[in-house]
């Protein structure tokens, strides 16, 4: 389906002052499930009266959903800063990978500002680097410690989770929050992200703590005595 002409009335019906529209999300990628919603980037200083600067917001339109992130310059400006700050700069990655609706002039002045900026990627300081360090290995003993089942399920996602923003971040990527991390980690290394996404699926608890350390080790090792926050 050519979802050009709805996101125009919708935009039209919602948005009349958006001077950039973008899709992104798995409708520019052409990978649409049946629940899959439309996400639009909107981008325009007359989006909104006087005194607002942002707007995430979900509508419903000609029987589609439609998940919002609408900003004004300043307002781009000021939530790309914060996701930068975040490791999970989603809006600017949708800036940058999403299909151009309408603006594309204006959004190549965005990306000339932002594109520059994203692909250096995060830098880890090393007082972010210890408290990541410290957290993974209390939930490492956590969980080789755990024999209740129901507690050994959750923190091997959590395990995962962390793992895998630790691999990212101390090679220079970007995270993601839910089912983007799992495809971060694989965009960036398949082998080491079937390495540690193996033994979680099959429920090998021997296995995954050892590929956790073994990921820990990578990046500095384990650190408890002697951590401040």
């Amino acid at each position: 389906m050519d979802f050009v002409p709805l996101v125009e009335r919708f935009v039209t019906h919602r948005f009349p002052g958006a001077e950039v529209v973008i899709v992104a999300g798995s409708t520019a990628r052409g990978t649409r499930t049946p629940t899959s919603d439309i996400d639009l980037l909107l981008l325009g200083d007359e989006l909104f009266e006087a005194g607002r600067d942002s707007l995430a917001a979900t509508y419903r339109f000609e029987g589609e959903v439609f998940e919002v992130f609408a900003y004004t310059h300043q307002g781009f400006a000021t939530w790309a800063e914060r996701g930068l700050a975040q490791y999970r700069p989603v809006i600017v990655q949708m800036l940058l990978d999403g299909l151009t609706v309408r603006g594309g002039a204006e959004r190549e002045r965005y990306r000339t500002l932002w594109e520059p900026v994203y692909r250096r990627g995060p830098e880890l300081d090393d007082a972010e680097r210890r408290l990541r360090r410290y957290v993974l290995t209390d939930v490492l003993d956590d969980f080789i410690d755990a024999s209740d089942p129901l507690e050994k399920h959750v923190l091997a996602s959590l395990l995962f989770e962390r793992t895998a923003e630790l691999i990212l971040l101390t090679n220079g990527r970007w995270v993601g929050a839910g089912k983007y991390l799992p495809r971060r980690l694989r965009e960036f290394d398949a082998e080491r992200a079937d390495a540690l996404t193996a033994p979680l699926l099959a429920h090998d608890h021997t296995a995954l703590a050892a590929r956790v350390a073994h990921e820990l080790e990578r990046a500095g090792g384990r650190l408890q005595e002697g951590f401040e926050r």
